[in-house]
């Protein structure tokens, strides 16, 4: 979905596709035909952005055969989707029965992850519309924090100059945006200010998603001056929510949390003290024994629809996404131009959330991307055919 800013320059809306994990080019085929085409066509739209997910032996396929590139594109096209934006963060098995710390292997201190990545960004320059000559790649932010990352700041330099002969050669620029996360290296948007600068390049930025800003506790109005006085690039924003308790010393609060402590993802969960951020790994550790603080709110990344916060005495940072929207597109001009709906986990809700059928889960998607149109619109942009 593309808007127009009132400055003139368009805003590209998309939802990421690693809700319907695929490991193989086959996987990502069948990936637009069952699931993407119809979110597409239940908005009523012509065209639908997606912020296509490309697990390694996918990438692998595409990058080794220029024909079956050429034909991914063509299965885009036909079916009303285009790409501007590439999910980079997972490498692969993001749809195994446990993902855990996995997700973050490799990274940034391992060739692969440089080597993947550099893929990626060649991939996008086939991938893009003809129209559009910038895309966009999100990615880890550094390693998982027990990790030495010495190495990667080298290793985004290296991105970067690989960046800058891809343009030369294509004639398009592509973007990569670190995406702090709770528990990594970069665990804040503050927490990415003094590497980015270190690394001094345009092509390589932030990925600000607003389930993480959340989860730590960040002011979107604060954390996104900082970035703009520092000169970090916002290269894209997920717009995402994490799960907020008011209460949780209540006993009735930490059942409903329960429910959401689940096998496959990490849920990082975060509590603000007059000390500073505290958390644990996982929701499951925080609501064992006294390993967090409960007299002050939590939150959790657990990404909840957008459309649809969970049921009292929990609810969502819905209200977060809003505000960081605000900075990010409500200013005179937008700080970033690539969004990104990235619910990943409505298989992993409660199971009486979950959406049992293809349908229901084409209908969240649809329900989540409306909320975001009218976000956008709200804010003066403009949605264009």
């Amino acid at each position: 979905m593309r808007f127009r800013h009132p400055d003139g320059s368009t805003v590209h809306l998309a939802y990421c596709t690693n809700v319907h994990p695929a490991e193989t080019l086959d996987g990502v085929l069948a990936q637009l035909r069952d699931h993407c085409e119809p979110v597409r066509r239940r908005l009523g739209r012509d065209r639908l952005g997606i912020g296509l997910w490309l697990a390694k032996d996918a990438a692998r396929a595409l990058g080794t055969d220029p024909s079956a590139l050429r034909g991914l594109r063509c299965e885009l096209d036909r079916r009303g989707l285009e790409v501007v934006t590439l999910n980079g963060f997972p490498y692969e098995g993001f749809g195994a029965e446990e993902v855990k710390y996995r997700v973050y292997r490799p990274d940034w201190t391992d060739p692969e992850r440089l080597d993947h990545t550099t893929a990626l960004a060649r991939l996008l320059t086939g991938l893009l519309p003809d129209d559009v000559d910038e895309g966009s790649i999100s990615t880890l932010p550094l390693a998982w924090r027990t990790r030495p990352t010495a190495s990667a700041h080298a290793a985004l330099r290296t991105l970067g100059e690989r960046l800058d002969a891809l343009e030369e050669l294509t004639g398009r620029s592509i973007r990569v945006g670190l995406e702090p996360e709770p528990g990594c290296v970069i665990e804040t948007t503050a927490d990415a200010i003094a590497p980015l600068t270190a690394i001094d390049h345009p092509r390589i930025g932030i990925c600000v998603d607003t389930c993480h800003l959340a989860t730590s506790f960040e002011d979107p109005h604060t954390a996104l001056d900082a970035l703009v006085a520092s000169g970090v690039p916002v290269v894209k924003s997920q717009l995402s929510a994490a799960l907020h308790a008011e209460h949780p010393h209540l006993p009735e609060v930490r059942t409903a949390l329960a429910a959401f402590d689940e096998p496959r993802f990490l849920h990082q969960t975060r509590i603000r003290t007059s000390a500073g951020l505290r958390g644990t790994d996982d929701l499951g550790e925080a609501l064992g024994g006294q390993a967090l603080p409960d007299a002050a709110p939590w939150r959790a990344h657990f990404h909840v629809p957008l459309h649809a916060a969970p049921a009292a005495p929990l609810t969502s940072t819905l209200p977060v996404l809003k505000t960081a929207l605000t900075r990010l597109v409500g200013g005179p001009h937008p700080l970033a131009r690539h969004l990104e709906v990235e619910t990943y986990t409505w298989q992993a809700l409660p199971p009486e959330l979950r959406p049992t059928t293809r349908t229901q889960l084409a209908d969240g998607i649809a329900a989540e991307l409306t909320l975001a149109r009218d976000l956008l619109t709200d804010l003066g942009l403009k949605e264009l055919p």
